[in-house]
C-alpha cells in the first residue's frame, strides 16, 4: 500500500515487539554504570524526543517484525535478514539492531494478510471492536469414562469457584506516585546455546526466577542472592500457579549438559517452596509409552495439591507435599496419551487418541486426586492441538483446520460447562481483528489474555491511532456464556499497545507496550466501568526504555505486584559479540 511522505530524521522502526539491545556499556551494567552513572540524561534522537513516526507497514501485534517496520525503535534502522531466516530464539543481535524472533514450537509468529493491510490503512477501528465474533452452542460429550488414573492421597483440593458480579476487589492500587525507577538488573548467564531459563515467581520477599542448573531467590528491591536452589540439570518447564503457601513445580533436565548440543532428558519432576527456597523433592516415573526408560515432560502445571506434567510420553501426577505418585501413563489399546494439563483452580487434560492422521482431542475435567475423569468434551475434527486458557471456567482455545492463518494458535476459543462437558459457546476469533498467543503443542502456554467475570479479554491487532503517525490497539472481551462482544473496550492510547497480563479480583491487570520515547506502563483496567488507573509508568530515557523493550512480549514473563513489575527471558543464548548487553530480568518499582 502507498505510504504517506517520510519526515525527516523521524525515528527508525522495528515494529511492536522487535527486540531491542541498549548501546554498549549502556543500561545498568551490574558490575560498572555508563558513563555519567546510571539514569545520566541521554541524547535525544535525531530530531528530537516527540519526533513524528511513519505508520508500521502491516504491523502485527506482539510479534517481532523484519525492519522497515512499525514504531518505537531507535537508531539506524538494522538491515532485514533473508527470507524465511531466523537465528536461534532469543539470540542476540549486533548492538542497536532489531533482531528476528523464531516463532514457539507450534506456534507464534503472525503473517501479514490482504485483510490486515487494507484494516490497518482503514483505520477501521469501529470493526476491530464489534466485529466478528460467531457463537453457536454445541454438544459434548457426556463424560462416560469413570475410572480413576491412579491411586488417591486424600488431599483435598481446587479453588472456590468462579468470579462474583462484574468488577472491583483488585488487591492492587495506585501508589502516590506512580513514576517508577529501576530497581535492578540481572545479567544473561553464559551459556553455550540456547537455552531455556522458563520460571519467575514473587513473593512477599522474594523475586525467584530460573537460572542455569538453579533457582535463584532475590531481594525484592535490591536484587540481591537471598537464596539458591541447585539442580543437576536445566529447568525445562515451570508451572504458572503456585499455592497460598508458596509452593510451585518445576520439571528438569536429569543431568547437567556436557556440550552445547548435548541436551539432556527432561524426566525430572521436583516441588520448591518459595519461602525458604528449598527443593522439596524430586521423581521420575515409567510408562508404557516410554517403556522401561523414564517418561519425558515438556510441561508442568499445579492445581491444589497436585503437580500435573505431560508431554508425548503421557502424564503423570504427584502430591505437592510428599511428591507420592497420584497416577502415570498407562497402556492405552486407542493409543490414547494425556499431552498436558492445565491447572489453577480446577486441573484439566488435552487428551489425543486415534492416529497421527486422524487424532481425537479431548478435554477432560479431572478430580485432582487420583485422575477421574468428571467431565469430556470432544473436540472437532481438524484439531490436532488445544490449549486451555482457564480451568474453571474451562476455556480452551484452538486452530481448527489450521485456519488462523497467523501461527497464533487460535481460530476459535471454546467455553465448555466443566461440570457436564457440553460446549457452551464458541467463539471465532479473527486473527486479523485479536491478537493473543497459545504455543499450540503445549497445553498451559496462551499469554495476553485473561478470563474473569464470565468474559474472555482479548487485545486487538493494532490500527493507525488519532494522531499522524503512530499505532495503537484496544481490551476488549466476549461474554462467555453468550459468544458475544460486550460494550467493553479499553483504549491503549496513541502510539500505545497493551494486552492483558491477568485477572486482579475482577479487574484486569494490563500492560502497555510503549512508543519509542516513553516508558511502559503497567494499567488497572475495572471489570465492571472499564475505567484505566495507571499503576505503574517507567522511565523514558533512552537506556532504560531500551532495556524494557528488549523483551518482547511473546518471549518473556510480565509479573506484577505491589508496585514493582519484573519482566524476564524465558530463553537465553550466547551472545552474538563482545558489545553485547542482555539481562535476564530487570525490575522496576514505584516504592
Amino acid at each position: 500500500m502507498t505510504q504517506p511522505p517520510q519526515p525527516p530524521n523521524e525515528p527508525p522502526q522495528g515494529g511492536f515487539g522487535a527486540p531491542q539491545n541498549p548501546p554498549p556499556g549502556g543500561f545498568g551494567a551490574p558490575q560498572e554504570p555508563p558513563p555519567g552513572g546510571f539514569g545520566a540524561p541521554q541524547n535525544p534522537p535525531p530530531g528530537g524526543y516527540g519526533a513524528p513516526q511513519p505508520p508500521a507497514q502491516n504491523p502485527q501485534y506482539g510479534y517481532p517484525q523484519p525492519p522497515p517496520q512499525g514504531y518505537g525503535y531507535p537508531g539506524q534502522p538494522g538491515q532485514p535478514g533473508p527470507p524465511g531466516q531466523y537465528p536461534g530464539y532469543g539470540y542476540p543481535t549486533q548492538p542497536m539492531q532489531p533482531q528476528y524472533q523464531p516463532p514457539p514450537q507450534g506456534g507464534g509468529g503472525k503473517k501479514l494478510t490482504t485483510q490486515t493491510q487494507i484494516i490497518i490503512a482503514a483505520a477501521v477501528a469501529v470493526v476491530l471492536i464489534i466485529g466478528g465474533g460467531i457463537w453457536f452452542a454445541g454438544s459434548g460429550d457426556d463424560g462416560t469414562k469413570k475410572d480413576a488414573k491412579g491411586s488417591t492421597s486424600g488431599s483435598t483440593e481446587g479453588g472456590t469457584g468462579g468470579e462474583k458480579g462484574i468488577g472491583g476487589g483488585g488487591k492492587e492500587k495506585a501508589p502516590a506516585n506512580t513514576r517508577s525507577a529501576v530497581a535492578f538488573q540481572l545479567p544473561t548467564p553464559k551459556v553455550a546455546d540456547v537455552t531455556a531459563v522458563d520460571g519467575s515467581w514473587i513473593t512477599d520477599t522474594a523475586y525467584v526466577k530460573t537460572g542455569i542448573n538453579q533457582i535463584v531467590g532475590y531481594d525484592l528491591d535490591k536484587g540481591s542472592q537471598l537464596w539458591t536452589i541447585p539442580l543437576p540439570g536445566q529447568v525445562c518447564a515451570a508451572s504458572r500457579h503456585v499455592t497460598e503457601d508458596n509452593k510451585t513445580a518445576v520439571a528438569f533436565e536429569s543431568a547437567k549438559r556436557t556440550s552445547a548440543k548435548d541436551y539432556q532428558a527432561c524426566t525430572e519432576v521436583g516441588a520448591l517452596d518459595l519461602e525458604s527456597g528449598k527443593l522439596l523433592w524430586s521423581k521420575s516415573v515409567t510408562g508404557s509409552n516410554a517403556g522401561d526408560s523414564k517418561v519425558r515432560f515438556s510441561e508442568i502445571t499445579l492445581s491444589g495439591a497436585t503437580v500435573a506434567a505431560g508431554g508425548t510420553d503421557g502424564g503423570a501426577a504427584f502430591d505437592i507435599a510428599t511428591g507420592a505418585v497420584r497416577w502415570k501413563p498407562e497402556i492405552d489399546a486407542q493409543g490414547c496419551y494425556d499431552m498436558g494439563y492445565g491447572g489453577g483452580e480446577g486441573l484439566v487434560a488435552v487428551r489425543k487418541c486415534g492416529t497421527y492422521d486422524d487424532p481425537q482431542v479431548s478435554i477432560q475435567n479431572l478430580n485432582p486426586r487420583d485422575g477421574t475423569p468428571l467431565s469430556t468434551y470432544k473436540m472437532p475434527s481438524g484439531v490436532e492441538y488445544a490449549s486451555v486458557v482457564s480451568t474453571k471456567p474451562l476455556v480452551v482455545a484452538a486452530d481448527v483446520g489450521d485456519t488462523a492463518g497467523d501461527g497464533s494458535g487460535i481460530s476459535d476459543f471454546f467455553s465448555i460447562d466443566e461440570k457436564t462437558g457440553k460446549l457452551l459457546v464458541k467463539i471465532a476469533a479473527d486473527a486479523d481483528k485479536y491478537a493473543a498467543d497459545c504455543r499450540s503443542t503445549e497445553v498451559e502456554s496462551c499469554q495476553q489474555l485473561a478470563v474473569g467475570n464470565g468474559r474472555i479479554y482479548l487485545p486487538t491487532e493494532e490500527h493507525q491511532g488519532t494522531g499522524e503517525y503512530g499505532n495503537t490497539n484496544e481490551i476488549v472481551s466476549f461474554d462467555l456464556t453468550t459468544g458475544k462482544t460486550t460494550s467493553d473496550r479499553a483504549d491503549a492510547g496513541d502510539r500505545y499497545t497493551m494486552f492483558p497480563v491477568r485477572m486482579d479480583g475482577g479487574n484486569i491487570i494490563a500492560y502497555k507496550w510503549p512508543p519509542y520515547d516513553k516508558g511502559g506502563q503497567i494499567v488497572s483496567i475495572d471489570g465492571g466501568t472499564f475505567k484505566e488507573t495507571v499503576l505503574m509508568e517507567n522511565p523514558g530515557d533512552e537506556a532504560v526504555r531500551g532495556a524494557e523493550t528488549s523483551f518482547t512480549p511473546d518471549y518473556s514473563e510480565i509479573r506484577y505486584a505491589d508496585g514493582r513489575m519484573f519482566v524476564s527471558e524465558v530463553m537465553v543464548s550466547k551472545p552474538s559479540s563482545a558489545d553485547d548487553r542482555s539481562y535476564l530480568a530487570v525490575a522496576f518499582r514505584t516504592k
